[in-house]
């Protein structure tokens, strides 16, 4: 079981790849993603306990500082949070469809784990900055009311963060947009 999951993201794909040494180096933890983003960017994200994942995330931020763009550390991490980043939760009933648009993949992790703990609404897909230059969202479905709740609570940390691009609520989505999403 993951406790907690950290992330920093760089402008530099070489400051980046010496980060990650640092980062697994100075803590217990596992590095869960490692990879180029566009427009030229790189992640690290670790994974273990709370404690560990703090000190690597630390480590790699303090390393890279100049090229750092965005880090975070997210205690207690919702469980469905890996899962949609890889793109492996199953869509349930499809009653409304939220989505969270940022500046960063750091943001969009971050944004989709407030929003699956404030209301019932399921992650289905995480998108990481993969041809969308640099932009990472996420897609949340469940009740209109809780999709609502959710992706306001996303959004807000989003935007108190400066990374919000847009959110939006669909009520009742079309079958083919939800097709498309799968």
């Amino acid at each position: 079981m993951i406790h907690a999951i950290g992330l920093v993201e760089f402008t530099s794909i070489a400051k980046g790849i010496e980060a990650a040494d640092i980062m697994a180096k100075v803590a217990d933890v596992k590095i869960q993603v490692m990879k180029t983003l566009c427009p030229g960017k790189f992640m690290v994200l670790v994974s273990g306990d709370v404690s560990s994942v703090q000190q690597s995330v630390t480590a790699g931020a303090e390393l890279a500082a100049d090229t750092a763009v965005d880090h975070f550390v997210i205690p207690n991490v919702h469980e469905s949070i890996l899962p949609a980043i890889g793109g492996g939760n199953d869509l349930p009933v499809v009653k409304a469809v939220g989505v969270i648009e940022t500046y960063t993949v750091a943001s969009a992790i971050e944004a989709t784990d407030a929003a699956v703990k404030s209301a019932d609404v399921q992650p289905v897909r995480l998108h990481m900055a993969f041809g969308i230059g640099g932009k990472a969202y996420c897609v949340l479905c469940g009740e209109v009311a809780a999709v609502k709740t959710a992706v306001a609570t996303g959004s807000e940390l989003a935007a108190e963060k400066g990374f919000l691009v847009s959110s939006i609520v669909i009520p009742r989505p079309h079958a083919q947009v939800i097709e498309g999403l799968m």
